[in-house]
């Protein structure tokens, strides 16, 4: 797959991206996180909307959130709940009231949206996507055409510089797969995810996204045929040249592939191991 790469951006600055949308990256850098989180703040009628304030015990980020926006807010949308998008939220809306947006049925039990959105659902001119799979009630944003483009702010469904984990329970890779055929199915142009640079032809990486997904279903098929595995000699097997750090992500997505499988019959459990069905 084709992802793309950019220089570390500065801290702390309102780094602009299209007319009326920039963005603040947080000071969580990771293998998970790419340089850190994506802090967008995006120009509306309805005022100034701030999307995914960031991870906790980061004042710096919040701070800087509040000097780039005067603290002049009117919403605060949450596209999912992992603490590196909502762990600054409490802060951000104690400083400046604004109402918090987000899915209709929240994966944090200390969160609960004030505006709870349903799929199809308009909040300041966006239309909110629900596109669970990384996470139970991830949303994605999609703004009109800017610069006679059509954005989507798709958070941690897709980014350019990596793929998604999906780890059970919370992430689902049947509703990972129907996800990215919902966004496959749009015409957006131009997409803004949680972390990384923007990508422009969004789609084409979406489909290698799917392409690369029944790669390692597959894959896992095709070991189990030769005896029953646990998940980890699966993750072993089929990641073999992943990065040490990511071999735990690498074996929770084996195990949303397998609890997939199990749900269409392709696979069974035995025990801590799992055989061809």
């Amino acid at each position: 797959m084709a992802f793309q790469t950019e220089p570390e951006p500065e801290r702390g600055a309102n780094l602009p991206i299209l007319p009326g949308i920039s963005r603040i990256v947080a000071n969580n850098p990771g293998p998970m996180t790419y340089h850190g989180t994506n802090t967008y703040l995006i120009e509306t009628a309805q005022g100034l909307v701030v999307l995914d304030p960031g991870p906790e015990d980061h004042p710096e980020h919040v701070e800087a959130i509040m000097r780039h926006t005067g603290g002049q807010i009117a919403l605060i949308l949450v596209s999912h709940t992992h603490h590196d998008h909502v762990g600054a939220v409490a802060a951000l809306k104690e400083k400046t009231s604004a109402p918090t947006v987000g899915f209709k049925v929240s994966g944090l039990d200390s969160f609960d949206a004030d505006i709870r959105l349903n799929d199809g659902d308009t909040v300041a001119g966006m239309v909110a996507i629900h596109t669970p799979g990384h996470a139970l009630d991830h949303l994605c944003f999609a703004l009109p055409a800017k610069s006679g483009e059509k954005v989507l702010f798709s958070a941690d469904h897709v980014m350019s510089w990596s793929t998604s984990i999906v780890s059970p329970p919370g992430g689902d890779m049947k509703d990972y797969f129907d996800s990215l055929n919902v966004l496959l199915n749009r015409d957006d142009e131009i997409y803004l995810s949680g972390h990384g640079p923007m990508l422009r032809e969004p789609r084409d990486l979406v489909r290698a996204m799917l392409a690369h997904r029944v790669m390692r279903e597959n894959a896992i098929a095709e070991k189990l045929k030769t005896g029953a595995a646990s998940t980890y000699t699966l993750m072993d097997t089929l990641y073999s040249q992943v990065n040490p750090r990511l071999r735990n992500a690498a074996e929770r997505n084996v195990l949303a592939h397998l609890l997939k499988m199990e749900i269409e019959g392709k696979v069974a459990r035995e025990g801590e191991t799992w055989r061809a069905a």
